[in-house]
């Protein structure tokens, strides 16, 4: 069995034909799903589609994208959402300055603003970082003084010192189906020498479909796609990877355990 630990499954390309993306990662062996948000006026029907199926779950964020646009979004608001049974994780969130979409400082406002909602509910922290890994290693490390949280580093593409920083702190990283390409070489040496008690596995559909399915739109079967590659990058089986990346994610995502 496999989990999909980030996917959007009510974005344009998924949600409009979405029973039947479901239907067909359930038919591939991937036993859960977590839904990730990016801006408020989408928490609402994330949460609905974690509330129609037992093998969906939800997240609560705003993306670095979305900074800008959410100055309301405190912590009480992130708390407050992050409250209902069906949401596991606050996030995404973190700082993109490939896009610049927001200013730099409300992005990090806004990381730190998770991180803190993290720290008080215990639910783990989602990461998306893009050419910002020295400020956002900065921040994860500085939060981490005022008090222990937990999370991991979603769709992983950055350096291996970024990793050993994000390992260092106790974060799971996450490898997407970047992996597969022809020119992710560091990307695919630095997960072949991931822990295996730290891995994740993610498509963030539907975006970066792996290998075989370039040019299609990316969903949670594709998954197992990535497993495939990973695993045999690794030296292991698909089975084995499976497992332990499914133990990792409930055992990251607690509530979903619980």
């Amino acid at each position: 069995m496999f989990v999909d630990s980030h996917c959007h499954l009510n974005y344009e390309g998924l949600v409009e034909r979405q029973s039947t993306v479901i239907e067909a990662a359930r038919a591939r062996g991937v036993s859960t799903m977590l839904n990730i948000s990016t801006r408020k006026n989408e928490w609402d029907a994330i949460i609905a589609t974690a509330e129609s199926a037992p093998d969906i779950w939800a997240s609560v964020g705003i993306h670095p994208h979305e900074a800008d646009a959410h100055p309301d979004i405190d912590t009480a608001k992130l708390i407050a959402k992050s409250g209902h049974p069906r949401v596991v994780a606050i996030g995404e969130t973190g700082l993109d300055y490939y896009y610049e979409h927001s200013d730099r400082e409300r992005q990090k406002s806004s990381f730190r603003t998770h991180i803190a909602a993290c720290r008080e509910t215990g639910l783990p922290l989602i990461v998306h970082t893009r050419d910002a890994e020295e400020d956002t290693a900065e921040i994860l490390a500085d939060e981490m003084g005022k008090g222990p949280y937990k999370g991991v580093i979603h769709c992983f593409t950055a350096s291996q010192d970024f990793a050993d920083t994000a390992l260092d702190l106790g974060f799971y990283i996450s490898i997407s189906g970047i992996v597969t390409f022809k020119n992710a070489r560091d990307l695919q040496a630095t997960a072949a020498a991931l822990p295996k008690d730290r891995l994740l596995i993610e498509t963030d559909s539907p975006f970066l479909a792996p290998v075989p399915n370039r040019g299609k739109p990316c969903e949670p079967a594709f998954v197992v796609d990535t497993a495939t590659f990973l695993a045999d990058l690794r030296g292991e089986t698909v089975e084995e990877l499976g497992a332990y990346t499914t133990r990792n994610f409930h055992t990251l995502f607690d509530k979903t355990a619980a």
